[in-house]
């Protein structure tokens, strides 16, 4: 019998490290080569790490939600013969603790903490964490001395558990007392208020939320709390500016009613609005570089590529950003293939970490949920994103030499989000034109 080590296999260039989030395999269960034995996450995408060889799982030397470095075993697998490597575990020793003390030391606080009445703080705590304090013996004093990740510092479910959990082995120091110090409440003076103050940290206070039994609390999945996080760092990064104009894209539409089945039937792939619009926003960048930058600090990066990312909805209600890679080196037919490649994928949960990264500017298609235009995030590093509005037949006048008459034209609205700090209304305003110059101007005898 061999030991084989199953290391976290590299996922990217730019990806160093992953989180375990789910073991497919126990120990002691069988497993076939290519078989997956685990999932895992970076901070966009999930994936599974298959198996190099079969056997059987004889250790996982990680748990769910830890992380885990590139090229670190994370388990063991016991094959019959031949040689594999094998692992050597080391065990680290630690010093005798005085069990009997802590233990009783951790008792009395969870006879106090049952009594606590938290809502006696001024600080907010959901009911979750406030369960969790009184299940964990954990007192009021501690639980106002935890550092908050949440908004406004509030402390969440995987702050107190941590907590609880860093507790437990001794790398936190139990408060000497039990015992919450009376507060002292001091006479008003009567005298003319001399400051604002504060009113104006209460004002920054996140607002308490009322709960009550009909309501039911869902905490948001790993994806979506990313998402929450990367939202709130632009908006608070960058200064948004939007700029819109309205297409008329009767063209398009006529020429792809006209092509989609001789392009399916030829290419095996389904002609969508999509490709027309990333390969226009592609020119537009080649014409307009200024729009395909980044912000380091009070440095700009110029970049070299084209690479679109293109925002895709997944069936969970999550959103992600997979990206075409030199985007403005592809023809109609290739672009279309990499649309529906990375679509695909990315709703079957199957995009890898680098299918993620890089990107330069993001398009996102608005319209696809009837909405006529957005004023969407940009995603950072990037200075700007386009969103594409539904296409709609409205009235409009219409030029032509023998006079002005109105008519039937398919039109659709983008809307162009652009980063101040870099991109004045010049700019993004030239940008988002040229956008809609080159769909209006669309070759309707052009082959595919």
């Amino acid at each position: 019998m061999a030991r084989f080590e199953l290391k976290l296999p590299k996922m990217g260039e730019s990806v160093a490290e992953a989180t375990i989030t789910n073991w497919l395999k126990e120990v002691g269960d069988k497993i076939e080569a290519d078989e997956a034995v685990l999932e895992i996450a970076t901070d966009k995408v999930d994936s599974e790490v298959p198996s190099e060889v079969s056997g059987i799982l004889v250790e996982q030397l990680f748990g769910k939600d830890d992380l885990v470095q590139v090229g670190q075993t994370i388990a063991i697998i016991e094959t019959e013969g031949g040689d594999a490597p094998t692992v050597a575990i080391n065990t680290v020793e630690t010093a005798p603790v005085e069990a009997a003390e802590i233990e009783k030391t951790i008792e009395a606080v969870k006879e106090t903490a049952a009594s606590q009445d938290f809502s006696s703080s001024d600080k907010f705590f959901s009911p979750l964490v406030k369960n969790i304090a009184k299940e964990e013996g954990v007192s009021l004093n501690e639980l106002e001395n935890i550092a908050g990740s949440g908004k406004d510092g509030r402390v969440t479910k995987e702050d107190i558990l941590k907590y609880v959990e860093d507790r437990k082995s001794g790398s936190v120091q139990m408060p000497q007392t039990v015992e919450a110090a009376p507060k002292v409440v001091e006479t008003p003076k009567v005298e003319a208020p001399k400051t604002v103050e504060p009113v104006a940290q209460k004002s920054q206070q996140a607002v308490p939320v009322s709960v009550n039994g009909a309501d039911e609390i869902v905490e948001m999945d790993r994806m979506r709390k990313l998402i929450s996080g990367y939202m709130v760092a632009s908006v608070q990064t960058s200064a948004h500016v939007q700029s819109f104009i309205e297409v008329d894209v009767t063209n398009i539409v006529k020429w792809r009613d006209k092509v989609k089945t001789a392009f399916e039937k030829r290419e095996g792939e389904k002609l969508t609005f999509t490709p027309i619009m990333m390969e226009a926003v592609a020119k537009a960048l080649k014409d307009f570089p200024g729009m395909n930058i980044s912000v380091d600090g009070d440095y700009i990066i110029k970049k070299k590529n084209i690479n679109l990312g293109m925002a895709a909805a997944l069936p969970n209600g999550n959103l992600i950003v997979p990206v075409i890679k030199n985007a403005d080196q592809l023809n109609l037919v290739g672009m279309a293939k990499a649309v529906n490649d990375l679509g695909n994928r990315a709703k079957a949960g199957k995009l890898k970490p680098d299918d993620t990264q890089g990107g330069t500017y993001t398009v996102t298609n608005v319209g696809t949920f009837g909405s006529v235009f957005g004023t969407p995030i940009i995603n950072q590093p990037q200075v700007g994103i386009l969103a594409l509005g539904a296409i709609r037949k409205v009235p409009a006048v219409i030029e032509t030499p023998e006079g002005d008459f109105i008519g039937i034209r398919q039109k659709m609205f983008l809307s162009h989000s652009y980063d101040h700090r870099v991109v004045d209304g010049a700019l993004g305003g030239s940008f988002v034109k040229r956008v809609a110059e080159y769909l209006e101007a669309f070759d309707v005898d052009r082959d595919f």
